[in-house]
Parts: structure tokens; C-alpha cells; sequence
């Protein structure tokens, strides 16, 4: 018995110790993290997924459907190297973030990134969206009134507007293609990224086989709701009248071989935003962010300076 007493007490001394000993080394060591939290509540119950990495003038990219953040990957390595801070904000739905039930278009994008910009307490920023992304950072200035941000970047953009109208016969997509692509989103959601992959590039061999299937593992992360739901803003969404409020400097970069998002949909945004330079793509279909990754970073970057 006393044995047992003993053991018990030397061994919960140590646990003790060991405890303590713990508390005060964390106590004492120099924090590794910058702090950021990489997940921000935007409303009750949903929470965005947020990679907040650098130092210095803020670059905030938004991506397009149906990835997240993680797209960005090989902007983040030389923004942050440029000394830049990079803030990639994944939209409800896609990759790391809640995807809840409920509502998914540009409204709802552009409030999420507002609260996001508002917590951060960020000032002065160059925001950026690609594909429905730039449909959503266009959306977000013009409701905002450029809240937070100060320069505004267009990467193979869907707008003014994706599908066709009788007012409006540019790109490639009507209504119907649209409903086409919802319904096969809901039924067959494997062949509708293989359809997409396919159309995605300039040709063959601009993106390489690694290169697909890393954003074919990002693309899997969207919820099929969010992704559907979202199809439903592509189609419907006029954004024109929002082009005519947007006062801030605005680039736009674009593939003269896109597929997805016409050419044609860059000049008619160049030609609504008044402060606006279109620099095009020749080599690049929608994915010139890494078909010509050298040239997209530069200019990027000599916009944001």
C-alpha cells in the first residue's frame, strides 16, 4: 500500500512538473506565428479559409470558380518575395471554407470579402480576381465604393457579363450552355471537370499534365452546391452598370486563346472602365496565371507598384 502511495505520488510530481515545465518554455519562446488567423468568421457559423502571408503593401486575391485560394500559389512565392503581403480569400463554398447551404452570388461574395478587409483593418490594397473571381472583385468595388483598396487587377475576368444577351453577343456561352453545365454539375460532376480541362488551356501542351492535375485537387475541394449555386450568378449576373462606378486604376490581363472567358469580354471591360489598361495573353487561353506565369507575375507586379 505504501509502495502504491509512493508511486502515485512520484508520478503524478512528474506529470506536474512536466506541466509546468511546458507552461514556461512556451512562456518564454519567441512566437514563430505572425499571429493571422488563416480562418475568419464572416457571419455566424461560416467561417473563410485565408492564407495571409508577408509583409508589406497588401495584394488581396480572390479566385475563380470552381478553385480556391491555393491557385495562387506561384504568385504568393514572388509577391511575398518582393515584399509584398499576399491575402488569398477562398469564397464560401470552395476549397477550405464552410460551405454552407443558403445563397452563393456576387452579393454574397462581396460582403464575405468586406468583412474580411473590415477585420483585417487592411487600407490601400490591390485586389484581384480571376474568371468569376473578377466577376466578384468588380462587383465588391462598386458596391463598396472601393472600400480598402486602391488598385483593381482583372485576371481572365467574367464579365461584364458571361452569357450572351439580345443586347450583348459577346463570348461564348448562352443561357442554355449554362443550364447544360448545372445539370451536368448535378449528375456527372467528374465529366464536367474533364470537359473543362479540356478548354481550359490554350492548347495541349500549355499546361503540363502536373500542372492540371494539382488544380484538378483543388477544384475537387468545391462543394457541388456552391458550385451549381455560383453557375446560376455566371449566367444571370449583368454587371455592366457596375464597369461605369469603377473609378480606381484597373488592369487587365487576358488570353487571346481563352476559351472559357472571350477575349472580347476583356475589350468590352477595358472599354466601360474608364482608368483601365488591357495587357493581352498571346500564348494563354484561361489559365494564363501559369501558362505564362513569368509574364503575368511581372505585370502584376509593376501594377501594384
Amino acid at each position: 500500500m505504501k509502495t502504491n502511495l509512493k508511486t502515485i505520488l512520484t508520478t503524478s510530481f512528474a506529470i506536474f512538473l512536466a506541466a509546468v515545465t511546458t507552461a514556461f518554455s512556451q512562456s518564454q519562446r519567441k512566437p514563430a506565428s505572425l499571429g493571422r488567423e488563416e480562418y475568419i468568421e464572416v457571419e455566424k457559423n461560416v467561417k473563410l479559409h485565408v492564407t495571409d502571408l508577408g509583409e508589406g503593401k497588401p495584394v488581396v486575391l480572390i479566385h475563380g470558380w470552381p478553385l480556391s485560394d491555393a491557385m495562387y500559389e506561384y504568385q504568393y512565392a514572388e509577391l511575398i518575395q518582393k515584399g509584398y503581403r499576399v491575402i488569398g480569400i477562398t469564397l464560401r463554398g470552395f476549397g477550405l471554407s464552410d460551405k454552407p447551404g443558403g445563397a452563393y452570388n456576387y452579393d454574397v461574395y462581396a460582403d464575405d470579402i468586406k468583412v474580411i478587409l473590415d477585420k483585417l483593418k487592411i487600407e490601400n490594397a490591390t485586389i484581384g480576381g480571376f474568371s468569376m473571381g473578377g466577376a466578384t472583385v468588380i462587383h465588391y468595388a462598386a458596391k463598396y465604393n472601393a472600400a480598402h483598396v486602391s488598385k483593381l487587377a482583372l485576371f481572365g475576368a467574367a464579365a461584364p457579363l458571361w452569357t450572351k444577351r439580345a443586347d450583348f453577343n459577346y463570348g461564348f456561352w448562352t443561357k442554355e450552355d449554362v443550364n447544360g453545365l448545372i445539370a451536368l454539375n448535378n449528375t456527372n460532376r467528374p465529366q464536367l471537370f474533364e470537359n473543362f480541362g479540356k478548354i481550359f488551356p490554350a492548347n495541349e501542351t500549355s499546361v503540363s499534365a502536373g500542372q492540371g492535375a494539382w488544380l484538378g485537387t483543388i477544384q475537387a475541394q468545391a462543394s457541388p452546391y456552391a458550385m451549381a449555386e455560383s453557375m446560376k450568378a455566371l449566367r444571370d449576373t449583368d454587371l455592366r452598370e457596375d464597369l461605369k462606378k469603377i473609378k480606381i486604376p484597373t488592369l487587365i490581363l487576358h488570353g487571346t486563346q481563352d476559351k472559357i472567358c472571350s477575349y472580347e469580354l476583356a475589350e468590352q471591360m477595358h472599354k466601360s472602365i474608364s482608368n483601365s489598361t488591357l495587357v493581352p495573353f498571346e500564348k494563354s487561353g484561361h489559365a494564363l496565371f501559369i501558362e505564362e506565369l513569368p509574364k503575368f507575375n511581372a505585370e502584376l507586379i509593376k501594377f501594384i507598384k
